[in-house]
């Protein structure tokens, strides 16, 4: 017993290691009290895990690594419905009726979890959690351990309850998710595009206010970075949908 628990001490520290030189592990739990769909997005030139998109029961935890310097994006599907070949929707999040979303985004509104794992120019990671295409579930993004200069990205509270209606989706008489102001009036000025696309001339909206002031560890609009990117470097990260508060 002596020889095999040496021997499961020495496999665990070469995985870990591994996992610290030639990657990143990811955690996702959902701990939300129904199942989810997350939805994985590698940006252009980056492979997508687990073909882009799974099921997840409520309780249910999955582990994947992805390589280093990977960049990209997760996000919650909800109440979706597909048959055997994996065709149907999701009313919040879809990626065009599919379970495995390979290579498409989801239909926002959706709490984005964004990444960038390292880049050719440095060994950080950056990561946020996303409000800038709209909510509709909680989620967050941390470090496994801690680290040095690592923090906590977060929306933690469920932003459907106090949606203003003009923001609201509804599906069934019960809202499911919160456009942002860009979504909903789809303007320039809204979207910090054209001729708002710089820090100058696109200023926070009284919805990106509201957003900011329940969740204000998540970017509420398009150049909220000063409070809301984190930077790090670990070698294992834990994203939980609807986190505990």
């Amino acid at each position: 017993m002596l020889v095999l628990s040496h021997l499961v001490s020495i496999s665990l520290c070469v995985f870990l290691f591994l996992v610290s030189t030639n990657g990143t592990q990811l955690i996702l739990v959902n701990n939300c009290r129904r199942s989810i769909w997350p939805g994985i997005l590698g940006n252009t030139g980056n492979m997508t895990p687990k073909d882009g998109g799974f099921h997840m029961r409520s309780g249910e935890e999955v582990v994947f690594d992805v390589p280093k310097k990977w960049s990209g994006r997760i996000w919650a599907r909800q109440n979706c419905h597909f048959d055997r070949n994996g065709n149907g929707s999701c009313d919040t999040g879809d990626c065009d009726g599919q379970l495995k979303c390979r290579g498409l985004g989801g239909k926002p509104p959706a709490t984005v979890v964004e990444m960038t794992l390292g880049s050719l120019t440095s060994p950080l990671h950056f990561y946020d959690v996303s409000l800038v295409d709209g909510f509709n579930v909680p989620v967050s993004m941390r470090p496994v351990g801690g680290g040095i200069g690592c923090g906590v990205a977060e929306c933690d509270v469920d932003l459907n309850i106090c949606c203003p209606s003009a923001l609201e989706v509804k599906v069934g008489g019960k809202v499911v998710g919160c456009k942002s102001a860009c979504l909903a009036i789809q303007s320039a000025k809204y979207c910090c595009t054209g001729l708002f696309a710089n820090p100058k001339t696109c200023k926070p909206t009284i919805f990106a206010h509201l957003f900011k002031a329940i969740c204000p560890k998540a970017y509420s609009y398009a150049f909220d970075e000063s409070s809301s990117l984190n930077k790090c470097r670990a070698s294992r990260y834990v994203i939980i949908f609807c986190p505990p508060k």
